[in-house]
């Protein structure tokens, strides 16, 4: 099947170049469904108040809400989506998991238990798997490789813009009206937008936007076009791969059975279940994407560049989701005041932080392909002590005035110096997201950018969000009320192994890459 042929693609042509102004059009549409996604995504944080009160819940349990069961399904679903997307239409397919996402959304409005709101969140993640990777593959299609990581990172404006929106929007509309018309809201908002989407952005050529290259006459005719099936290649890689994940779920499985009718005792039965099927998914989803996991397996740059994301993603949403409670325990603030205080740091701090990273990595990048990786990695090196410092203002302030200065001034203190770390560790999109559209041809792209949101998300969210809670349970016996602060700090030494990782991809990038 060609590109002309493809159901739902809508080829521009390569006679017929995309208009600047229809260009940019585009970009701001995604990043307005970005913004929903994020919104939807990370208004939990806000609301974690609230919800704890409601149902009763510990650090914990919040923290797997917020967590797991989200990115058990968003992480796993996303390849099979991407594959499907890398294929057919991913404008349509972006359509439909907003469609999905913010339906969900508006169902955790009606929650009357802790199980539906988990079931609920998981719903949520269902859809948000089809709504990253596509547009991943879009934007690539749409700008030339010299401008790839601005637009992407234009691209992640929609996260800080969507923590923002979901802060606000979230926390006033549950200070005023309850919790549950927060999410019935937001959810309708997203519902109204998928019609947009749909009608008026169209699918590009794929690989339109990437330099030619010149073609060899002894190649043979048929090896020059770029289509939109990925090219054939060896799966034995991602076949090999897929297998062992499937083994382990098979394993994992069989564990938890046992376990149930008592034949051993070893662990708990749902947790092995859980694990076991979660591992079946991602064997499954290897196997649909095998020929793309079989090119970026096998590439260093790649697990190098996942690994670095995922371990500052587990501070980047952790830190994200439970900062508004840590500003109402530590700071005394009312969830209005966290509403419009945090907020503010995540809109300012965030856009700045991800235009930098991606303009100031374009910039170097004509001096070697490793100043992609590179430049996020110094931005985690200076994230940690930022947030360390911004978490203790009050200390700061006694140390310049020699009354101890006013909550005020504390808390003017802590806003300025948040924005800087909440703007670094956000620095790293541009540059990683563009640098994965590089590890593979056109066609593939989705699936990659699948692959790697894949390892991201399932550590990032899944462990980041569970793991401030779970360490804040541990610590509460210790300090108390200021038990998630000290949780919070240790996990800074995320932002030390990250920057390892990526100055380590800075150095194989250059081998990997594919212009």
């Amino acid at each position: 099947m060609t590109e002309a042929t493809t159901p739902g693609t809508e080829p521009t042509g390569a006679e017929k170049p995309v208009a600047p102004g229809y260009r940019f059009y585009v970009l701001a549409i995604l990043i307005f469904v970005y913004m929903l996604n994020f919104l939807d995504r990370q208004i939990i944080g806000i609301l974690a108040a609230p919800l704890k009160e409601e149902f009763g819940l510990s650090d914990s349990q919040f923290g797997l809400l917020g967590g797991i069961a989200f990115a058990s399904v968003y992480s796993t679903l996303a390849i099979p989506l991407a594959w499907l997307a890398d294929r057919y239409s991913r404008v349509w397919i972006m359509t439909g998991a907003l469609t999905v996402w913010s339906g969900f959304t508006a169902l955790c409005g009606v929650a009357g238990s802790y199980g539906q709101l988990f079931l609920f969140r998981m719903g949520v993640g269902v859809g948000e798997a089809g709504g990253v990777a596509p547009a991943y593959s879009l934007v690539a299609d749409y700008f030339p490789p010299h401008q790839r990581a601005r637009a992407l990172a234009g691209f992640a404006f929609g996260i800080p813009l969507g923590t923002a929106a979901g802060t606000l929007v979230g926390g006033l509309l549950a200070a005023e009206y309850g919790w549950r018309t927060a999410f019935i809201v937001v959810g309708l908002l997203g519902l109204l937008v998928a019609p947009v989407l749909r009608l008026t952005v169209k699918d590009p050529k794929r690989g339109a936007t990437d330099v030619p290259r010149p073609v060899d006459p002894a190649a043979p005719a048929d090896a020059a076009p770029v289509t939109s099936h990925p090219p054939a290649a060896s799966s034995a890689v991602g076949r090999t791969a897929s297998l062992i994940m499937l083994g382990l779920g098979a394993g994992l499985m069989a564990l938890a059975a046992l376990n149930y009718i008592d034949l051993i005792a070893l662990g708990n039965a749902m947790v092995l279940g859980f694990g076991g099927l979660l591992a079946l998914v991602i064997g499954i989803s290897l196997m649909i994407a095998r020929s793309t996991a079989s090119v970026v397996i096998k590439k260093k740059s790649f697990w190098l560049l996942a690994l670095g994301a995922a371990s500052s993603s587990v501070c980047g949403y952790g830190v994200a989701g439970w900062l508004p409670l840590f500003f109402m325990r530590s700071f005394d603030l009312t969830l209005r005041e966290v509403s419009w205080y945090y907020s503010g740091i995540a809109l300012i701090g965030g856009t700045l932080g991800i235009w930098l990273g991606g303009m100031i990595a374009d910039k170097l990048a004509h001096r070697g392909k490793g100043a992609y990786p590179l430049v996020p990695a110094i931005a985690f090196l200076i994230s940690a002590p930022c947030f360390i410092l911004a978490m203790n203002s009050d200390w700061l302030i006694a140390q310049i005035f020699a009354d101890g200065g006013t909550r005020a001034q504390s808390l003017v203190v802590a806003f300025l110096i948040f924005i800087i770390p909440t703007g670094l560790n956000l620095a790293w999109l541009g540059p990683i997201t563009a640098s994965i559209q590089n590890l593979v041809p056109a066609p593939m792209r989705s699936t990659a950018s699948a692959l790697f949101l894949l390892i991201n998300n399932l550590l990032g969210i899944a462990v980041g969000f569970y793991y401030f809670g779970w360490m804040s349970d541990l610590l509460a016996p210790q300090f108390g009320d200021e038990s998630l602060r000290w949780a919070i700090y240790t996990g800074m030494g995320f932002y030390v192994l990250a920057a390892v990782l990526l100055i380590g991809a800075s150095r194989t990038l250059k081998k990997d890459w594919i212009d």
